[in-house]
């Protein structure tokens, strides 16, 4: 695929950002290893990508004035007490992507159409709420869409937990599908979806009546090779302990859970409480209750806070840790749970969304968020069992590391390439 041209758009695309930043860069990083890219991305992008890729095909789009000072009415106006509401922020920022969409359609679109690229392939936003406007161009140019990932309701047994996340707000969602111009085309006329869980799947499909073969599930999180761990670390013994390292990483907001995790802590049958030590990393409006809730529990020997911490710090936590748990109850993707597999940590995950997708039986443990109580009830006993028996977790930890290989970047930018190849073919 030497010759061929790839017109790659992704928004969001920045390597020293995380989350969907991150892994826009990351795909980003892999396709343009294999073929020719053009990199269509916003300006905000351009100082950290020109530190590491000066002499690469990048068009960075800029944002007119007016945006600069709408967005700032926006950070202002969507946070209460200085969170924010998140279902509104995606609503009021839109004419800011709506911008970037027009320009770069204008750009481009005479490129696209003289049939420049062999492929044009939106990957960010990873939403499945944006339309991509450089479609109209694409009458012979295959296109390609995703992952999305997205729209996962609340369960039913955590209402309170919705609430406190705002997600009375979340008819915006619905109410965008219909007025939001070229949603319905973008995704009626691509010839290929990805998208990141069966749930996004499924809302897809029933949306827009999407034939089969023009969509499949690609999780949209990904792992370095690097954070792959392939030595036997589930055996305690050549630790030089017995103490079982739980460990939950992620920020601390509600709907994550941890407040769950540390009741789950406290119920522990005495023996088995004696035999762990939970590390919690991240930060968050939740951690001062978080930290009372330790408190008032007497669980200050079992449970440590470390705020905060860069990537490279969070990998040391998972290699000195053992069984990770993950109690969020809504959660797109997760990556989380893909680099403690990658660690050889068994995990414990609600399946809910993306997460429940990336665990299986032979990696750990799901669990149906019926209720809360459910769910501290049945993380407690699977904390327990992988205490207990150290065989399977031993097991598990080694099953870990191999699940987590379907996700390095490479295999994910292989599988993609594949896609560009059977479109392509078609096309011809």
């Amino acid at each position: 695929m030497e010759n061929t041209k790839i017109l790659l758009i992704i928004e969001q695309c920045n390597p020293e950002w995380s989350s969907v930043p991150f892994q826009g860069y990351c795909f980003y990083e892999q396709i343009s290893r294999h073929v020719n890219t053009t990199l269509v991305t916003h300006a905000r992008n351009k100082d950290a990508l020109e530190r590491l890729h000066p002499d690469r095909d990048i068009a960075y789009i800029s944002e007119s004035s007016f945006i600069k000072k709408y967005y700032a009415f926006v950070e202002r106006f969507s946070k209460i007490n200085g969170r924010v509401i998140w279902p509104i922020y995606h609503t009021l920022t839109y004419p800011i992507y709506h911008e970037f969409n027009h320009l770069v359609y204008h750009h481009f679109n005479k490129l696209v159409i003289r049939g420049h690229y062999n492929i044009v392939h939106v990957i960010t936003p990873m939403m499945p709420r944006y339309p991509a406007k450089i479609i109209k161009a694409c009458k012979r140019t295959p296109f390609v869409i995703g992952p999305v990932n997205g729209g996962v309701p609340f369960p039913d047994g955590f209402k309170d937990v919705a609430k406190r996340e705002f997600a009375n707000f979340n008819f915006l969602r619905a109410i965008g599908r219909f007025i939001i111009p070229g949603y319905r085309e973008t995704y009626e006329k691509a010839h290929h979806i990805l998208v990141g869980s069966t749930y996004t799947l499924k809302l897809i499909k029933d949306l827009f009546n999407i034939e089969n073969h023009k969509v499949k599930i690609f999780y949209e999180n990904g792992i370095k090779e690097s954070f792959l761990h392939n030595d036997k670390k589930s055996d305690l013994e050549s630790k030089n302990r017995t103490e079982v390292h739980l460990l939950f990483v992620g920020r601390l907001v509600p709907y994550k859970g941890a407040d769950i995790l540390i009741d789950a802590l406290y119920k522990l049958e005495e023996s088995i409480q004696h035999k762990v030590f939970l590390t919690i990393v991240g930060d968050g409006g939740e951690r001062t209750a978080l930290e009372q809730q330790v408190k008032r529990l007497e669980l200050q020997d079992k449970v440590s806070f470390t705020g905060w911490v860069q990537q490279q710090e969070t990998l040391k936590y998972y290699r000195s840790s053992d069984v990770f748990c993950f109690p969020s109850v809504r959660e797109f993707g997760g990556a989380v749970v893909i680099e403690a597999m990658a660690n050889g940590l068994p995990c414990i995950v609600v399946d809910h969304g993306g997460i429940g997708e990336y665990v299986t039986e032979k990696t750990g443990f799901k669990i149906n968020p019926i209720s809360r109580n459910f769910v501290v009830q049945e993380l407690k006993k699977s904390i327990e069992i992988l205490v207990s028996d150290r065989a399977l977790l031993h097991h598990m930890s080694l099953q870990a590391v191999q699940r987590s290989k379907e996700f390095t970047w490479s295999s994910k930018a292989q599988k993609i390439l594949e896609t560009y190849q059977e479109l392509m073919q078609a096309a011809a």
